[in-house]
């Protein structure tokens, strides 16, 4: 066995995955939006916090006994620092169009607010009549546009640039972390709404396949936002939304890999981590371990 060949010192690792692949199928971008965020935080430390974790994770599955090969283009950071979310939307749908042909574009935040630009990236051709969105999320994010854009109202701006209610799936919701006041303008603009206890009744993977089938009904295109506060504060500290009572760690994972493996899945975005409320490294391995659930869904197209 050569020196080279040795697993002794390390393995091969997802990090070895990630690079300047101008040819691969997927494209990892990060963005991180922080500013406007309801709760202040340093959101905008997830990107660096997310490629710095993957050379910890080995590219093969013992459960499936598969080893991931596909290739990811990193296109870099977005140059948001300091931006506003309006300020901050056409650098990252820019960012997210320029990516259009790839198979899968990975947008890593930043808060919430990458959702909208990351959307309209998306469907820049056509704008967001051929766009769904599907959120994994505690929240509706359905607050008031009124005094500007902010990490809590992503969704209901989408509404407000045209995306229709129908295209829009908000999967895992919890109790006590929303108002009746978003919860009615969901329903009244044909939102379908699950909520955290049917996707723990009835397995949040399951629930997405569902609204997976029903938005590629609709649409050519479906944009996927993992608001990683979904996830049980108990598994999940590091965002200042997450509650005890959220979906599982392992069912978000199965969701993930769900996702991925949907072939109207064009870009998803990984949103509210912030490695400033760390508890070890619990967060940075969680959202690593995403990174890969996601690459093994898209290896199953």
């Amino acid at each position: 066995m050569t020196t080279e060949d040795s697993e002794a010192l390390g393995w091969r690792s997802v990090a070895d995955l990630v690079g300047d692949h101008p040819d691969a199928r997927v494209a990892l971008i990060g963005a991180g939006v922080n500013e406007r965020s309801l709760t202040p935080g340093r959101c905008d430390l997830g990107p660096k916090a997310l490629r710095a974790v993957l050379p910890r994770f080995s590219t093969y599955d013992v459960e499936t006994g598969r080893e991931l090969a596909t290739r990811v283009h990193d296109a870099g950071d977005v140059a948001v620092k300091a931006l506003a979310p309006a300020e901050a939307f056409a650098p990252v749908r820019d960012a997210v169009a320029a990516q259009a042909g790839r198979a899968l574009t990975v947008l890593v935040g930043g808060n919430n607010a990458v959702t909208r630009p990351g959307a309209h990236g998306l469907g820049l051709a056509k704008g967001l009549e051929g766009v769904g969105l599907l959120t994994l999320d505690a929240h509706f994010d359905l607050r008031d546009t009124d005094r500007g854009l902010t990490n809590g109202n992503p969704v209901r701006a989408l509404l407000e640039d045209g995306l229709a209610g129908e295209r829009i799936s908000q999967v895992g919701l919890s109790p006590f972390a929303n108002t009746r006041r978003a919860h009615e303008t969901a329903m009244a603009a044909g939102i379908a709404v699950r909520t955290a206890r049917e996707c723990r009744e009835r397995g949040l993977a399951a629930v997405v396949a569902e609204e997976l089938e029903r938005l590629s009904g609709l649409v050519e295109a479906i944009y996927v936002d993992f608001d990683i506060d979904v996830i049980d504060r108990s598994q999940w500290p590091a965002s200042p939304g997450a509650r005890p009572g959220g979906v599982s760690v392992h069912d978000f994972f199965d969701a993930t890999r769900a996702v991925g493996a949907h072939p109207k899945v064009k870009a998803v975005d990984l949103t509210e981590y912030d490695p400033s409320l760390e508890v070890g490294d619990l967060g940075s391995l969680t959202a690593g371990r995403w990174f890969c659930e996601l690459l093994a869904g898209f290896e199953e197209r």
